[in-house]
């Protein structure tokens, strides 16, 4: 014979929504015990133990140059890296990277596809042009010099 702890569906469920409302505050801190999510506000990027995915960029300046180096992702080669100057203050770094491995010897077979793309886009110091501008890429870390612009970006905006 089955014994029923609940007289209807909704007492079941009732029980279970308390029971995640629970967890939810203990987990937030506004509970007790310790806090296991980040308060509002705070740095949810400490949460993760892998570092956070995408390129990691250091932008330095010089008398004539805004460098920019980034560390890129193990298996990009310089054909899959494209730059892009989305406008005189940011610049764009873009890699894609398709794969595919087909293996056949006696008893087995195998097939690989290793498919992905990253974007970032970079904000730079100081108004820069693409006329002069390099970049090189080795051991897998890209470098871009990029010429800052003599031009002063002024503009007037008419009011309708």
């Amino acid at each position: 014979m089955a014994r029923w702890y609940y007289q209807s569906i909704f007492d079941e469920l009732e029980d279970m929504r308390r029971y995640m409302e629970a967890l939810t505050r203990e987990m937030s801190g506004s509970g007790p015990g310790t806090a296991l999510l980040p308060a509002a506000g705070e740095n949810r990027a400490q949460l993760l133990p892998a570092p956070r995915a995408g390129l990691r960029v250091d932008v330095t300046e010089s008398d004539k140059d805004i460098i920019v180096t980034a560390d890129m992702i193990p298996g990009i080669v310089k054909k899959d890296i494209t730059l892009s100057l989305l406008d005189p203050q940011s610049l764009e770094i873009s890699a894609e990277r398709k794969e595919e491995k087909k293996e056949e010897k006696e008893g087995y077979f195998l097939h690989e596809r290793h498919f992905g793309s990253m974007a970032r886009v970079v904000p730079l110091p100081k108004a820069v042009t693409e006329e002069g501008s390099t970049a090189s890429f080795k051991n897998g870390v890209l470098e871009v010099h990029l010429k800052k612009s003599t031009k002063e970006q002024k503009g007037k905006i008419s009011i309708e």
